[in-house]
C-alpha cells in the first residue's frame, strides 16, 4: 500500500500550490505556504514529532473522518488542521468511522513515532 499514498494523496489534496510531505504509514502533513527556503521534509518531520502522536483522553486523541471524493479511502483528521492520515478501504475490514478513525489513528502514532518521509510533493 506504502507505494500508491501519494498517489492517493494527489487525488484527495485540493488546490493547486499545495506542497506536502507523506509519511510511511500514510500521514499526510500539508504546508500550504512554506519558507521558500526550508526543507520541506524537515519542517513537516517537526509537525508530525509534535503534533502527531496520540495522548487519549486529550485533543491529540480526537479525530474526525472524511470519506474521500474521489475515492475510495478515508482520510482520518487530529487536532491539527494540516495532519491527516491515509485509510484505504481495504486495511479496515469494517467501514465505520469509528473502526476506520482509530485505525487511522494509531497509523499517524506510528508514523509520528518512526518519522520515515516516503514522499515529498514541493509546490513551491
Amino acid at each position: 500500500m506504502a507505494e500508491s499514498y501519494p498517489e492517493a494523496w494527489r487525488r484527495a489534496i485540493v488546490g493547486a500550490g499545495k506542497s506536502w510531505v507523506v509519511f510511511a504509514q500514510g500521514t499526510c502533513v500539508v504546508l500550504p505556504d512554506p519558507d521558500p527556503a526550508a526543507d520541506l521534509a524537515t519542517v513537516a518531520t517537526d509537525l508530525l514529532r509534535e503534533y502527531g502522536p496520540v495522548h487519549v483522553g486529550s485533543p491529540a486523541g480526537d479525530f474526525d473522518v472524511v470519506t474521500l471524493q474521489p475515492g475510495p479511502g478515508w482520510a482520518v483528521t487530529c487536532h491539527h488542521p494540516d495532519i491527516l492520515t491515509y485509510v484505504a478501504a481495504d486495511e479496515v475490514p469494517d467501514g465505520t468511522d469509528l473502526v476506520v478513525g482509530l485505525h487511522g489513528r494509531g497509523k499517524r502514532d506510528r508514523d509520528a513515532r518512526e518519522l520515515r518521509v516516503l514522499h515529498v510533493e514541493d509546490a513551491r
